[in-house]
Order: C-alpha cells, then sequence, then structure tokens
C-alpha cells in the first residue's frame, strides 16, 4: 500500500459560512470530534499514515487539533499556501513535502469509507497515472459527473445539471502519480479536474480511471450537509425524530435549560433556562440565561451576549 497522502485542507469553506469564520472546514466537529481526525484515522487504519496537509485559512485551528498526529499513529507535515491554488496547484507546491513518486490526493471536507487497497490494485492494473475513486451520480444537479468507457477509463468531466446525469460522481479519494503535475509551475493556481485532468485524457485514453464502488460518502459543503451528517456519525437514524444535542469538549449545559437537536461546540456555556433548538453554536460562546434561540447559528461576540446569524442565512 503506498503511504503517503495529500490531504486537502487550505479552502476557504465559503458555503459553510458562518462556520468557517470560526474553524477551517476540515477542523469542524462532526458529533464532537474535528473532520479532519475522523479523515487521518480513517487513512491509519488502511495503512496510509505519512501525510501532508495543505493549510491557508485559519490554518491555526487545524494545526491545533492535528499536531503531528502521532497521537492518531500518523506522522503529519504541513504545506503552506500564501494563496490558495487550486486542487493542482495545491499538490504541486507540496509535492516536494510529500516526497513520493504516486501519492494520495485526499478532500478535508468529505467522510467516507471507500476501499483505498482495492483503488491502489486497479490504479496498478490499469496503467493509469490517476485514479479516481467514484460512485454512481445520483444528484446529478448537485454534483458534476465523471464518464468512463466500459473499462473504466475516463472520457470526460462535465458540469453539474442535465449533462451529468447517467455519470459518476468523485467522492473526494484518487490515487496519482506524481509526475502528473509536471505542466503546473510551483505557486501557480491550476485545476485537475477541469485542468490537467483534461489535458492528460487528450494526449493519452485511459491516463485517468476511475474505480467505481457503493461506498458510504458524507460531504459537508452546506450547513444541512453538516447537520445531516453530524446526525449520522452520532448513529441517529434519518427522521428519527431524536433530540439529543452533539456536545463538544469542555461544554456546559445547564441542568434547567433545554437543548435539543442542535450542534454545540467547545468551550460553550449554556445558561439557566436557555432555550436552544435547531442550532449550531461555535466554540466559547455564552449562552444566556433565559436566552431563546431558534434554527439559528451562534458565534462568540465582542461583548458577553453572542452574535446570531438565522439558519436560513447561513
Amino acid at each position: 500500500m503506498i503511504r503517503h497522502a495529500l490531504v486537502l485542507t487550505a479552502g476557504l469553506g465559503t458555503r459553510l459560512r458562518p462556520l468557517t469564520e470560526v474553524r477551517a472546514k476540515p477542523a469542524i466537529p462532526v458529533a464532537g470530534e474535528p473532520m479532519i481526525r475522523r479523515i487521518i484515522r480513517t487513512l491509519v487504519k488502511q495503512g496510509i499514515d505519512d501525510l501532508v496537509l495543505n493549510l491557508h485559512h485559519l490554518p491555526a485551528t487545524l494545526t491545533s487539533v492535528v499536531g503531528d498526529a502521532s497521537d492518531l499513529g500518523a506522522a503529519v507535515r504541513y504545506s503552506w499556501e500564501p494563496a490558495i491554488l487550486g486542487s493542482a496547484g495545491g499538490p504541486r507546491l507540496a509535492r516536494p513535502i510529500v516526497g513520493a513518486a504516486s501519492f494520495w490526493i485526499v478532500n478535508g471536507d468529505t467522510l467516507t469509507d471507500v476501499s483505498c487497497a482495492g483503488l491502489a490494485e486497479r490504479h496498478a492494473a490499469s496503467g493509469a497515472r490517476v485514479t479516481l475513486a467514484l460512485v454512481p451520480n445520483r444528484e446529478f444537479q448537485r454534483y458534476g459527473g465523471v464518464h468512463l468507457d466500459g473499462n473504466g477509463r475516463v472520457l470526460r468531466f462535465t458540469p453539474r445539471g442535465p449533462s451529468s446525469e447517467g455519470s459518476y460522481h468523485y467522492i473526494g479519494v484518487q490515487l496519482v502519480d506524481a509526475s502528473v503535475f509536471d505542466a503546473v509551475r510551483p505557486g501557480d493556481v491550476a485545476s485537475s479536474i477541469g485542468g490537467v485532468y483534461d489535458a492528460l485524457i487528450a494526449i493519452r485514453s485511459g491516463a485517468v480511471h476511475g474505480f467505481v464502488s457503493d461506498a458510504a460518502f458524507f460531504d459537508v459543503g452546506t450547513v444541512e450537509d453538516y447537520r445531516r451528517t453530524d446526525e449520522a456519525f452520532r448513529g441517529l437514524p434519518a427522521a428519527a425524530g431524536d433530540s439529543t444535542p452533539s456536545v463538544g469538549r469542555g461544554t456546559t449545559i445547564d441542568p434547567s435549560a433545554h437543548v435539543t437537536r442542535s450542534i454545540l461546540w467547545d468551550d460553550v456555556r449554556v445558561g439557566v433556562g436557555a432555550t436552544l433548538d435547531e442550532c449550531i453554536v461555535t466554540d466559547g460562546v455564552a449562552v444566556p440565561a433565559g436566552a431563546v434561540y431558534t434554527r439559528s447559528v451562534l458565534l462568540r461576540g465582542d461583548d458577553d451576549r453572542p452574535t446570531i446569524v438565522p439558519m436560513s442565512l447561513s
């Protein structure tokens, strides 16, 4: 098994604002644990333990929860991007730090149980330079498509919408030969899908392959995606009506408070008689005694009161 991986953690997470104004998206807790730690743990279980994380947005929120990852059985180093370089520019800049002829590229905002061993086997057998983890694209109005021939070779990529019906959806794990990024100068902005990979396909059929499976995946793109993912990782069945809150480290809830269907991050304090329903409360917020909030994101304010963003506007 190839042990080296680059985990993409530099993005701004704009669709998840205002949560990503507090933490970088991969550092956001899912069922009480930062998503990036869940990703690292999953990689380590599959024998992938030599990792690089690229950094740009709120980097301290990532480094503070990962460190060198020795407690997770991994070795982590970091690649700093002064500006966001994209899905090919980031790997090109990080390539010398990764230090391997072939390595994994893993999205830092997707949780999946895809078999890396199976993907690696397919990659080796096909002679591909890139192999993408794919599932059937059942939400083609939301996700762009990857189109394959009968041998698993990628023919083309299409944007979300009708042109992606009947295609496959990339779920954030791929195995690449480092040399595929040779055409990108270090520090340049470049894309893989929609850029470097399209050029590879045009030059040689079969340069990019797909590994199709029925793997589960959770794409934490929006606030509602985040809520569903948190519930799934707490083991709550869909539409079960369970109102139990998700609670982070150092968080305290007064016994007289009413907290339902909410996600509380770290070091939150919920005061006497306060009510929270379908809320997300970010780090260090003090919910005042007797306050009532519904379907809102609570951010730590400059004074003792939280800043409130209605969920519909977040």
